[in-house]
């Protein structure tokens, strides 16, 4: 049994959760989610709770609904506080502007890079080079994330490109340059 399954799932005063079949639709001040999931969980509200439990002793199901809690916390503080990811742009000339729901990457290629902008997805630009990218939607902000830092990853050398905020130690690894004998 699934430790984290177990444990209900407080709903806030301002969120509204509702379950149809194996739908879960959850609407709050920052923008409204819906996900489906698979059939061997059960879904439930009771006294401002959603409790979750498998419908068949597999170990699908185990696992399942143990993830499908998971998912469904992570929607409630979605639609209540939201998500938020920095990204930050490193080297000379390279930038970012806005152009209405378009992301307009200048990254020193040719031609400039247009990124449409999910619905549900608010990206804020401050300096030309610091990108924040705010949803309700956990995945959804990961995702847009990990495409606009997949145009230009970091380089190893002079460190230049896309990266996220907090990354530089655990994913950027610096080389060494050339050395004069």
């Amino acid at each position: 049994m699934s430790r984290i399954g177990k444990q209900p799932v407080q709903i806030p005063d301002k969120v509204k959760v509702d379950i149809q079949g194996t739908t879960v639709s959850v609407d709050g001040p920052k923008g409204k989610v819906s996900k489906t999931f698979a059939p061997v969980v059960k879904i439930e509200i009771k006294d401002k709770t959603v409790i979750v439990s498998p419908t068949e002793e597999t170990r699908f199901s185990r696992a399942m609904y143990g993830t499908a809690r998971s998912v469904i916390a992570g929607m409630v503080k979605g639609v209540s506080i939201g998500y938020l990811k920095e990204l930050e742009i490193q080297g000379v000339g390279f930038k970012a502007n806005l152009k209405g729901s378009k992301l307009d990457l200048a990254l020193g290629y040719s031609h400039p890079i247009l990124h449409d902008i999910p619905e549900g997805i608010k990206v804020t630009v401050t300096d030309g080079t610091k990108l924040k990218i705010e949803g309700a939607d956990k995945q959804l902000v990961g995702q847009v994330t990990a495409e606009i830092r997949a145009y230009y990853p970091p380089e190893p050398y002079k460190g230049k490109g896309v990266r996220i905020v907090g990354e530089h130690a655990e994913r950027v690894r610096r080389k060494e340059g050339k050395t004069v004998a």
